[in-house]
């Protein structure tokens, strides 16, 4: 009876754990990020009471006769399942689709999480709601980010300037009307603003005059409305020929017989500039007119306006001269055992010696989820599930108590034979 009544109590108390875990269980369903977890049971020792008996000629085998000791709780395991998306629009709130763990760094120590709710601190940093900062490469030098180098955290600074591109290659593309009047001594005329190191903008006018059946002559000038205008000549002419990789070769495929003209640094222009003329065409045009537009790839001072994320965790800035500019990567931390990590609150993970250390990698690379922005990853736990487990702590925790109260009865039942 005694037996029976510690089997009780270890059956209460195993139940109690159980309620324990699945009330937090309901209590974090709406906790960004969450994992979920369950109580898996074993029974204790048993005491043998007899022993198992061999098979002979004359009789046949018996069973050990035990009696067992009650229940323990063998595990609380981690269900690391993925959680359903929860959009938030917010561009700092990010969400991994599959497998992966942020890494953030609160004090000398590194932990890892799902909730991916962050948002900027006065200094840039990227960091979570208790301030801990995300880690992740930043860019080097040459604006490439170096996924195998060591982590750090990650700053997008509101005051990141983009320093000013020079201008080294402008492109000319369009058509010129092979049937313009050759003399017409105003040609064709077009502009690109070139900057300087600095970012100083000077335009630069190009005109395209038609020196003789399908012959044009290219000049420019840095003030075409000085009195008198100022042209000078790249020099030479250039031809459209047949492009006899065009098939059939017709004339809408001549493409000009001089790819590139070489404009010299000389004034506020600080550089040579390559313009390519590739992508330029002499046919008739449907319109009897020559069109043709410029495009360069310099550009001024910029400031940063606008960033956003990836898929892969590249963090990628916007600025106000149209450029773009990469700022950092967040990193993603894999683990051969993720549901060995320990729980530390706040919804962060530690390094327990057997989830394996952390191997950080690109976001949707290598069996790790990608990433998506604007959303949240929320709690994964099963509302119908945890209700099924209440009822079943419920109820385990009512029949190990009428196990007791029975066991009570019938030693109340001896003590009163004694009188």
């Amino acid at each position: 009876m005694l037996r029976s009544m510690f089997s009780g109590v270890s059956g209460l108390r195993s139940h109690q754990t159980m309620m324990d875990v699945v009330g937090n269980n309901i209590a974090n369903v709406n906790t960004a990020g969450f994992k979920s977890s369950g109580v898996v049971f074993a029974d204790t020792l048993s005491q043998l009471t007899k022993a198992a008996g061999a098979p002979t000629d004359a009789n046949g085998g018996t069973n050990p006769s035990q009696v067992g000791l009650g229940v323990r709780v063998q595990a609380i395991t981690q269900n690391m399942t993925q959680g359903s998306a929860q959009a938030t629009g917010k561009s700092t709130d990010l969400m991994l689709q599959g497998d992966g763990m942020f890494a953030v760094q609160q004090g000398d120590g590194t932990f890892y999480t799902r909730n991916g709710s962050f948002t900027l601190d006065a200094q840039g940093s990227i960091v979570t709601n208790d301030g801990a900062y995300v880690m992740g490469w930043k860019p080097g030098p040459d604006g490439t980010v170096n996924t195998n180098g060591p982590i750090d955290k990650l700053v997008i600074p509101a005051d990141t300037v983009m320093a000013a591109t020079p201008t080294k290659t402008a492109t000319v593309s369009g058509n010129l009307d092979k049937t313009q009047p050759v003399a017409d001594t105003t040609g064709v005329e077009t502009s690109f603003v070139a900057y300087d190191d600095q970012g100083v903008a000077t335009t630069v006018y190009l005109r395209l005059k038609h020196t003789a059946p399908d012959t044009w002559q290219a000049s420019y000038s840095l003030d075409p409305k000085a009195t008198p205008a100022v042209w000078t000549d790249f020099g030479g002419t250039f031809d459209f020929n047949a492009d006899t990789t065009v098939t059939p070769n017709t004339v809408t495929g001549q493409k000009a017989s001089v790819k590139e003209l070489t404009l010299t640094a000389a004034g506020p222009i600080k550089n040579d500039i390559k313009i390519n003329l590739e992508s330029l065409s002499s046919y008739v045009g449907t319109t009897k007119a020559s069109t043709i537009q410029t495009a360069q790839n310099g550009a001024p001072i910029g400031t940063l306006t606008s960033y956003s994320f990836g898929t892969d965790g590249v963090i990628t800035g916007s600025y106000s001269n149209g450029f773009k500019q990469t700022l950092g990567q967040v990193a993603i931390a894999s683990f051969n055992n993720a549901a060995g990590l320990r729980k530390e609150g706040n919804s962060l993970y530690s390094v327990s010696t057997n989830s394996g250390g952390p191997v950080y990698g690109i976001a949707g690379q290598a069996g790790r989820g990608g990433l998506l922005a604007g959303s949240l990853e929320m709690s994964n736990v099963d509302l119908s599930a945890e209700f099924t487990n209440l009822i079943l702590a419920q109820r385990g925790f009512q029949a190990n108590s009428k196990v007791i109260t029975a066991s009570d009865e019938l030693l109340q039942d001896l003590v009163n034979l004694k009188r």
